[in-house]
């Protein structure tokens, strides 16, 4: 990894951070305030579920949860990761091997008995 990739990482990683210790300043009585939610789900709008949980320090289901009582439908992943899988997967067939016609003999004597 280059240096300039590892400085931007560290300083999304600071940002993150901070956020979390702001966002986690907000509540005062309750586990989650109302409006904490309300920047959580803002959140899962732009970056998924599976993103603001690892930005916000907060499980998966606790987001989903949320999610469901709003009624708002949350995808498995968000569009982009689609097109990636795709780019991915045509790079990969150029390493896939062929098909072989008919079937490997196997060398071992009993599983060659076993067959017979």
């Amino acid at each position: 990894m280059n240096a300039g990739r590892r400085e931007w990482i560290r300083d999304l990683h600071q940002a993150h951070e901070e956020f979390r210790r702001a966002w986690r300043g907000m509540n005062t009585r309750c586990r989650y305030s109302p409006r904490q939610k309300q920047i959580a789900l803002k959140l899962i709008d732009e970056y998924g579920v599976r993103a603001v949980a690892r930005i916000l320090g907060l499980p998966r289901r606790t987001l989903q949860r949320w999610c469901r009582k709003q009624g708002k439908q949350v995808k498995r992943c968000p569009d982009w990761v689609y097109a990636w899988a795709a780019k991915r997967r045509e790079r990969r067939k150029h390493w896939l091997w062929p098909v072989r016609k008919r079937p490997l003999r196997c060398a071992h004597p009993r599983a060659r008995e076993s067959r017979e």
